[in-house]
């Protein structure tokens, strides 16, 4: 017969252990706080990290072409140039308080600042020819009678030469597209993109996609990296074969362009066929330009000019 087992009673202490506390038993009394989840659409958190960047990407592309299929956006011409061009009067009146500061006694401005202010006067000229060019399709595009939507001026959305562009088609009473891009520099867009079509982008590729893909026509003025970064890229889809439609290209200020690359050159060492240069056309004037674009446009669209008496 085996030894029985003999229990020694536990000890208040140890029986305690085996009970629910004070705090257990409150909390199994009151009814728990309900949590609400959200949806993953709405988690701003996720939406900001690196696992959602698919996502902010497809956005970029789906938001546009959604914007534009509403409107009834067929067919953009696109202004590339620097940001840091000023309209004439604003460069003149900045030359004009350089040089009255040595004249009334204060301290001068120096020879560098005084040669910058004199060359931004220059450089002037071309925001006055963007915005008269931007005028001058945009009178163009609306006279076809094909809507307000169906050929309008595109830009970069900030100042300098995007901005002359928005201008010039606000000028002439048409609607124009600002592609805006957020930067550690916050760039404003300018004031005369049309509200409802003006748009601001967190990655650069998607905001080319967007200049590149209802573009039929592409006039690149004088500019920074950021132009030619532009400009080169559009060439290349338009020497490969990617861009999937006839595109006028034009350079605007024949003597900026041939000084800043030296294209003959290309041909010479064999990097570019000669042939391939035909894309590129110079122009001097908005009415050079605009004789030129307005051929390319008429033949890539199909349109012809309404005829003023029709019936005569």
């Amino acid at each position: 017969m085996s030894p029985s087992v003999i229990l020694k009673p536990r000890t208040a202490d140890k029986i305690k252990e085996f009970l629910p506390d004070e705090h257990f038993m409150e909390t199994k009394k009151k009814p728990r706080e309900r949590h609400h989840p959200e949806v993953a659409y709405r988690n701003e958190h996720f939406l900001e990290s690196s696992d959602a960047r698919p996502l902010r990407i497809v956005a970029e592309y789906l938001e546009p072409q959604s914007r534009f299929r509403r409107l009834g956006v067929q067919n953009t011409v696109v202004f590339f140039g620097s940001a840091r061009v000023l309209p004439l009067e604003e460069a003149q009146e900045r030359l004009r308080a350089l040089e009255a500061l040595g004249r009334n006694g204060g301290s001068s401005a120096g020879d560098e600042e005084l040669r910058m202010a004199r060359m931004a006067v220059e450089m002037a000229r071309y925001y006055e020819d963007a915005r008269e060019l931007a005028r001058l399709i945009t009178e163009w595009s609306l006279s076809l009678k094909n809507g307000s939507h169906f050929l309008m001026i595109c830009s970069g959305g900030g100042p300098g030469i995007m901005e002359a562009a928005n201008r010039g088609a606000a000028e002439a009473g048409g609607m124009s597209i600002g592609l805006n891009i957020k930067l550690p520099q916050e760039q404003s867009p300018n004031p005369y993109i049309s509200p409802n079509l003006n748009f601001l982008f967190r990655y650069f590729f998607m905001r080319k996609l967007w200049f590149a893909q209802p573009a039929k026509a592409l006039i690149s003025f004088p500019g920074g990296f950021g132009t030619l970064d532009e400009l080169f890229e559009f060439l290349t889809l338009v020497q490969t074969h990617k861009i999937g439609h006839h595109v006028s290209l034009l350079l605007y200020g024949s003597e900026y362009w041939k000084k800043l690359v030296n294209f003959d050159w290309l041909v010479e060492t064999g990097t570019v066929d000669r042939d391939e240069l035909k894309v590129i056309r110079f122009a001097d004037t908005p009415r050079e330009a605009f004789e030129i674009l307005k051929h390319d446009l008429a033949r890539i669209l199909g349109v012809r000019p309404v005829p003023r008496h029709p019936f005569v």
